[in-house]
């Protein structure tokens, strides 16, 4: 491991704000380890990019909806790194739009499982790799949040909304919780952004058709959301705990 960069995990790191997050952490000088529930082929195209920036960089699968594969990542990020300076708990899923009354329990399920108790779970196996309590060098955590957590989306899907509304919960509290671990706790908001998460609610084109609704009056690039994170990430944000970015374009 090159000792002068700091290292970092990101879960489901293999499309979308996750991967263009792993790409600028490489280039601004993070090792990156990344998780990835399917798309192995897009992993290994981020990973080679970031070993193109001097990043040592790994991708291991990792389904965060189920404990026994956390605990399997956390167990190779210790291996690979000893102890972590960051965490961007990306991994999240969505489900097609309409009424809650229409939502199926297993989809509702699986939305909570993923996006809440799989984001607790990992922020609780990051923190013995990351507090000074533990021995560690204290760092940051950035939990993905959105836009939806305060917009609601009724009509669209109120469970995926519901369940952003948890991680702002975790964000605020987590960063109480830490702050004497010298462990730094935020989440960035996102909110019209161009991935292909759009494509699971059943209408690929969603962001643009609805991009007239945002004050900026377009829909916003992965990259700079991970702008966002990695600020988030640095030590210009040192003073800052516990707080959501919205990158939402005004929306």
């Amino acid at each position: 491991m090159t000792q002068a960069r700091k290292t970092l995990l990101i879960t489901g790191g293999s499309r979308g704000i996750g991967a263009a997050t792993a790409r600028l952490a490489a280039r601004d000088g993070w090792n990156v380890m990344i998780s990835y529930a399917s798309a192995r082929e897009a992993a290994d195209a981020v990973v080679k990019d970031c070993r193109a920036a001097g990043a040592e960089a790994f991708a291991t699968q990792a389904d965060t909806g189920r404990t026994e594969d956390i605990e399997r990542l956390f167990s190779e990020a210790k291996q690979r790194f000893g102890a972590l300076d960051g965490l961007v708990n990306n991994a999240g899923v969505t489900s097609r739009s309409g009424r809650l009354e229409d939502a199926s329990i297993a989809t509702i399920q699986n939305i909570i499982n993923v996006n809440v108790t799989g984001a607790i779970l990992v922020a609780r196996a990051a923190i013995p790799l990351m507090s000074r309590k533990h021995g560690a060098r204290g760092g940051a955590i950035v939990n993905l949040s959105s836009a939806a957590a305060t917009l609601g989306l009724g009509n669209v899907y109120v469970w995926y909304s519901a369940s952003k509304g948890a991680i702002d919960s975790l964000t605020i509290g987590l960063g109480q919780e830490l702050a004497a671990d010298g462990i730094r706790v935020n989440a960035v908001a996102p909110g019209l952004i161009a991935t292909d998460i759009h494509a699971t609610t059943g209408d690929p084109d969603r962001a643009n058709k609805i991009a007239h609704t945002v004050p900026l009056g377009r829909v916003g690039a992965p990259e700079e959301v991970a702008d966002a994170i990695l600020y988030l990430m640095s030590e210009k944000a040192s003073y800052i705990t516990g707080h959501v970015l919205r990158v939402g374009g005004g929306r």
